[in-house]
């Protein structure tokens, strides 16, 4: 393991187990590589939001992070900026590249909102119905790419 991919196994371990004793589960066992912790972060912040609970700072972000970076590499490319403030900013999508300033097709919405749309808990057009999504430019639908992770447990609505 890289010191990088240490570092990010280390973070998503720390925000994993806080999320787990929020929830009253003990600590993770499991493998200790940076995919299948972020899945099992996810899952935790997934598992606090079913609950109707505020999931930890650190587990919203890291799951954030990990979700935003799936969807960088499920639909790779440079013509649609994704963005979920404070936590995560990722280019994806094929189409005409854009280089400088606000991109022409930009999404943005809350860490929550994301984590809801990415594993497939909330349908895209619900998000974008609800004005919980804010989207702009002819290629600034993301519906064609979500969900970027199954949940084992998890029941959404259909896309």
């Amino acid at each position: 393991m890289t010191a990088a991919s240490e570092g990010a196994a280390q973070r998503l371990r720390a925000a994993l187990d806080e999320q787990r004793a929020a929830l009253g589960e003990p600590a993770r066992a499991g493998p200790g590589d940076p995919a299948a912790l972020g899945r099992a972060c996810t899952f935790a912040v997934i598992q606090a939001l079913a609950a109707e609970r505020s999931p930890c700072a650190a587990a919203l972000r890291e799951a954030a992070r990990f979700l935003a970076g799936l969807l960088a590499a499920q639909a790779p490319g440079k013509a649609v900026e994704v963005r979920v403030p404070p936590y995560a900013a990722v280019q994806c999508i094929e189409g005409p590249r854009h280089t400088r300033g606000t991109p022409p097709n930009l999404v943005e919405m809350d860490p929550v909102t994301w984590v809801r749309l990415a594993v497939g808990v909330t349908a895209w057009a619900d998000a974008r119905a609800a004005g919980a999504v804010r989207a702009s430019g002819v290629r600034a639908d993301l519906g064609p790419y979500l969900p970027v992770l199954k949940m084992p447990g998890v029941v959404g609505t259909e896309h």
